[in-house]
C-alpha cells in the first residue's frame, strides 16, 4: 500500500568502474563513429555504382541503415552518462529506447532472411532471378521486414510498460533491455516471460531455421556445379551473410530464447554487447572485404576523389 510509481530510472551500465570510465568512452566513442562512418561509406557506394543496383545491394543498403539506427539507440546515451556521469533516463526515454532497440532488432532478424532468400533465388534458379527478385519484390520483402520488426517491438513495449513499477528504479544494464526491466516489476511477470520467448522464437529461432533451410538448398546446388572455381565463386557470394548471421543470431538466441531460471545478468551483458556494438562495426569490415564488387566500387571512388 505504500508502494510509489517510478517515473525515473537510474542505468547502471558501467558507471561502477570509475578509473575505467575515461578508457570506456573513448573506445565506444571509437566504436560508434566507425560504426556510422563505415555503413555511410556502405550505402554512399552502393548508391552510386549503378554495378551495385541489385537486389543483393538493395538489401544490404538496407541493413547498412539499419545498423547506424540500431547502434544509434544505445551508444550515444551510453557515451553522455559516462562523460557527465548523469545515469537516470525518465520512464518514457526508457520506454523509447527499449521499442527502438527491439524494433531494429527485430528488423534486422527478418531482413536476414530475406537476404538469405535472395542468395537462394540467385543460385538455385540463376535463369529467373530477376523476373523473381524484381523491384517490386525487393520492395515488398524488406517493407515486410520493417513491418514486423515494429508490430513486435510496439507489443513488447506496451506489455512491459503497462506493469506496475515500484521500489527499485536501478536498472542492472548499460541500457533498457527487456529483461532487466521486467526484475523491477511489482507484479508477476510470467506472461511477459512467455511473451518474450514465444516473440523469440518467432522473431529468432524461426528466420534462423528459414535461414538454414535456405543454405542447405544453396548448399546442395553448388555441390552440384562440376568446376571448382564455379562453387568457390558461387559460395563466396554467401560467405559475407553467412558471417553476419552467425554473429548475429547466436547471441541473440541465448538472450531471448532462454527462460528467466537461467538468466545472468552478467552474460547478459557480454552478449548484448556483442550483438548491440561488435556486430554493427563489423558488417561494413566483412561486406567490404569479402565482396568483390564493393572494393571494386570503393577502388573506382577513391580514384575519382
Amino acid at each position: 500500500g505504500n508502494w510509489t510509481s517510478v517515473t525515473v530510472f537510474f542505468i547502471v551500465g558501467f558507471s561502477h568502474q570509475k578509473d575505467m570510465k575515461v578508457i570506456f568512452f573513448l573506445l565506444f566513442l571509437f566504436i560508434y563513429i566507425i560504426t556510422v562512418l563505415g555503413n555511410l561509406i556502405i550505402l554512399f557506394v552502393i548508391s552510386m555504382d549503378p554495378v551495385l543496383h541489385t537486389p543483393m545491394y538493395f538489401f544490404l543498403g538496407n541493413l547498412s541503415f539499419l545498423e547506424i539506427c540500431y547502434t544509434s539507440v544505445t551508444l550515444p546515451r551510453m557515451l553522455v552518462s559516462l562523460l557527465s556521469g548523469d545515469t537516470s533516463i525518465s520512464f518514457a526515454g526508457c520506454a523509447a529506447q527499449m521499442y527502438f532497440f527491439l524494433f531494429f532488432g527485430a528488423t534486422e532478424c527478418y531482413l536476414l532472411v530475406a537476404m538469405a532468400y535472395d542468395r537462394y533465388r540467385a543460385i538455385c534458379n540463376p535463369l529467373h532471378y530477376m523476373d523473381i527478385m524484381n523491384k517490386k519484390t525487393c520492395i515488398h520483402l524488406a517493407a515486410s521486414s520493417w513491418i514486423c520488426g515494429h508490430l513486435l517491438a510496439l507489443g513488447h513495449t506496451t506489455f512491459v510498460f503497462s506493469l506496475p513499477f515500484c521500489g527499485s528504479n536501478t536498472i542492472n544494464h548499460f541500457f533498457c533491455e527487456i529483461q532487466p526491466v521486467l526484475m523491477l516489476v511489482c507484479g508477476d511477470t510470467y506472461w511477459n516471460e512467455i511473451q518474450i520467448i514465444l516473440g523469440g522464437v518467432f522473431v529468432i529461432l524461426m528466420p534462423f531455421v528459414l535461414i538454414l533451410v535456405s543454405y542447405g538448398l544453396i548448399i546442395s546446388s553448388i555441390l552440384k556445379i562440376k568446376s571448382v572455381k564455379g562453387r568457390y565463386k558461387a559460395f563466396s557470394t554467401c560467405f559475407s551473410h553467412i558471417t553476419v548471421v552467425t554473429l548475429f543470431y547466436g547471441p541473440c538466441v541465448f538472450t531471448y530464447i532462454c527462460p528467466k531460471s537461467s538468466y545472468s545478468l552478467g552474460v547478459d551483458k557480454v552478449l548484448a554487447l556483442f550483438y548491440s556494438v561488435v556486430t554493427p562495426i563489423l558488417n561494413p569490415v566483412i561486406y567490404s572485404l569479402r565482396n568483390r564488387e564493393v572494393k571494386g566500387a570503393l577502388f573506382k571512388m577513391r580514384m575519382r576523389l
